[in-house]
Parts: C-alpha cells; sequence; structure tokens
C-alpha cells in the first residue's frame, strides 16, 4: 500500500514558526539525523564544516528571489489586485497567481504604479494562475525594483528588516518567486572555510516556483502533480560532481531545490550530466537517489511535498522522529528557522 498524505502529519506549536532569522545566519541551530541509525547530534549551523571534508561538493542553487509581488488595480471599478509572479514565459508574458481570483478573467485590465505598468489577463492556466502580458515604458525589471515586493511565505506575518536576509549570500541568478531557503545559514566567511577545507563548491541553478510549496490536496500523494521549475547545470558543474564521486566523495546538496535539480539530470550510473529545461519531479518515498549522498535542509511543513522528500532521503519513520524531537528541544521551523543536515 502506497503512502497517503496523513503520514506526513506532525503537530507543531505555532510558536515554533520562525518569524525573523536568527541574529546571525550560520548561529541558527544544526540538527545532524545519521540516516544509517536515525542517531541525532545538535550543534550550530557553523559547525557543519565538521561534518565535510574532501573530496566531498558541497552544491549550492544560486537563484536569486525578485520582487514578484505586485499590487495595483482593476482599470475598470479600481478594485485594489494583487499578483504574484510565478514564471516568465517569453518577453513580455508571465504566469502568475492573482487575487480575487474570481474576478480577475481574461480581457482585464490591470494598472500598476499610476500606469507606470500595465498588464492584461491573457488565459487561466490549468493550476487556476494567469498568463498576463505586461506593457511598461520602462524596462520590467526595473518596474519590478520600484513596484514589487519580496513574495514571503503566508506563516511569516512581518517584512523583515533587511529583505537581503531573505537571499542567500550567494544569489547570482534572478528568476525565484521564494528563497531556496537551507542556503540562508551560510555566510560568505563559513563558505570561506568550507574551501579551506579542501571541499569544492559547485553552483546549480534553480528557480523556485510556488509549486514547490503549493499544499497537497489528494490522500493519494502519487496523485499530486508538481509545479514545473526551470533549472540549469553546467558542464562545469557536472565535471567537478562527477570527479567528486569518482574519487569517493559525496555530493552534499544543499535544500530540496538543489536536491531536485540534481536528480533531474541524473542518470541510472548515478553521473549527472548538464542541461537546462523544467523539472516536474516529485520525490517521494520509494524514489530512489541517484545523485544526491547528503542533505541540508530546514524544518518543513507537515503534509508538504519537502517534507516527502526528505522522508525518501532519510526514511518517514526517521525523519517524524526527528521532527519530534525537533519540537521537544524547541527548534525554531522553516523559512527563518533552523537546519538539518542528514548525512
Amino acid at each position: 500500500m502506497g503512502f497517503q498524505l496523513s503520514d506526513f502529519d506532525y503537530e507543531l506549536p505555532p510558536e515554533l514558526i520562525a518569524q525573523d532569522p536568527a541574529p546571525r545566519r550560520d548561529e541558527s541551530r544544526l540538527m545532524v539525523l545519521f540516516r544509517q541509525d536515525g542517531r541525532m547530534e545538535h550543534r550550530l549551523f557553523r559547525d557543519i564544516v565538521e561534518y565535510l571534508s574532501p573530496p566531498d561538493v558541497l552544491v549550492i542553487n544560486d537563484t536569486r528571489v525578485i520582487p514578484a509581488r505586485l499590487t495595483g488595480r482593476k482599470a475598470e471599478g479600481a478594485a485594489e489586485v494583487e499578483v504574484l509572479l510565478l514564471r516568465l514565459l517569453d518577453e513580455r508574458r508571465w504566469e502568475a497567481l492573482v487575487r480575487p481570483g474570481r474576478r480577475l478573467r481574461p480581457g482585464t485590465r490591470l494598472i500598476f504604479g499610476d500606469g507606470l505598468a500595465e498588464g492584461l489577463i491573457e488565459d487561466v492556466t490549468a493550476a487556476g494562475g494567469r498568463v498576463i502580458s505586461f506593457t511598461s515604458a520602462l524596462p520590467f525589471e526595473e518596474v519590478l525594483s520600484r513596484l514589487g515586493k519580496m513574495p514571503l511565505p503566508p506563516y511569516i506575518k512581518k517584512y523583515p528588516e533587511d529583505p537581503e536576509r531573505y537571499q542567500t549570500v550567494y544569489a547570482r541568478q534572478e528568476g525565484s518567486a521564494a528563497a531556496p531557503t537551507a542556503g540562508l545559514h551560510f555566510t560568505t566567511e563559513l563558505l570561506g572555510r568550507i574551501e579551506a577545507r579542501g571541499v569544492q563548491l559547485v553552483r546549480v541553478l534553480l528557480h523556485v516556483g510556488l509549486g514547490t510549496f503549493r499544499p497537497v490536496r489528494v490522500q493519494d500523494i502519487t496523485r499530486h502533480h508538481m509545479h514545473a521549475e526551470y533549472y540549469e547545470v553546467t558542464e562545469e558543474a557536472t565535471r567537478a560532481i562527477n570527479a567528486a564521486r569518482a574519487r569517493g566523495g559525496r555530493v552534499v546538496a544543499v535544500g530540496t531545490t538543489t536536491t531536485r535539480c540534481l536528480e533531474t539530470v541524473a542518470g541510472e550510473d548515478g553521473q549527472v550530466r548538464p542541461g537546462t529545461g523544467w523539472t516536474d519531479i516529485f520525490i517521494y518515498p520509494g524514489y530512489r537517489f541517484k545523485a544526491v549522498d547528503a542533505l541540508v535542509t530546514n524544518f518543513h511543513l507537515p503534509r508538504s511535498t519537502l517534507l516527502m522528500m526528505v522522508s525518501a532521503f532519510a526514511g518517514r519513520e526517521k525523519i517524524l522522529h526527528a521532527y519530534r524531537t525537533a519540537v521537544e528541544m524547541r527548534y525554531r521551523f522553516f523559512s527563518f528557522g533552523d537546519a538539518m543536515l542528514i548525512i
């Protein structure tokens, strides 16, 4: 019998949902979970250095979150609307989530920033989103920088004082609707210490869409479909990863987004291959990992695809026991929360 949605539930006191990042990125707590026997160690994140050694590679996702949340109004009637950009379809057309959805049908015109930009709703997507074409006198990137806000998850109730705390220190390529949050714990200094140990940093790209966080609404989890996300893996990255594995090193993925990217481009032989495209890979228990040997991740929402992925990696029982322990020890959960290293 397969797993049901209720198999990935756990009790979380609301006060353990982190509303602010740690004062310093690498001072968040780190639970180390050993896959083989379920043993746990409790450290600070900066201690992750002690668990890495050459010829391991640390693979990071260098996507950057764009200010993808826009507030505007309908051209007719002036009712306020909210648009959350998910992915660029071509030069001026975006797939987006809109609110209030029922009133925003194809043909509706939208105004942003007193006319700085206009949008036309062209179509409704299969997932209930919208295809919107934008026109503006300025380059649209400039419109976003002026009018857009960082799209934070709904469980974070206030906007951070420093929006850069919702970006990784190595964020480089703009395009995400949400941060790859496992990477938020790294500082430039900590990455330098890791490299000084002889552990190579490897960059890949996966632009995080909200599909990663979309609730699973079916009891039979195999019927859930992931929203596709854009990825890029370069020749240089694949050479470094494959060489490390050939030398007996581990591929340590920073985050579930990096993991999805690597598993998308990995063959049955464990070799990763360069490529670009869209991935809707859905990883849940029963999946056999081909490329990833260790995983840095945060603590995820109950019943989420992210919890299913880490359960596939470490075993559902071990993960749920680790989560119960984290609750007892008052770890902080979700995007601004503490971290877990699964090895």
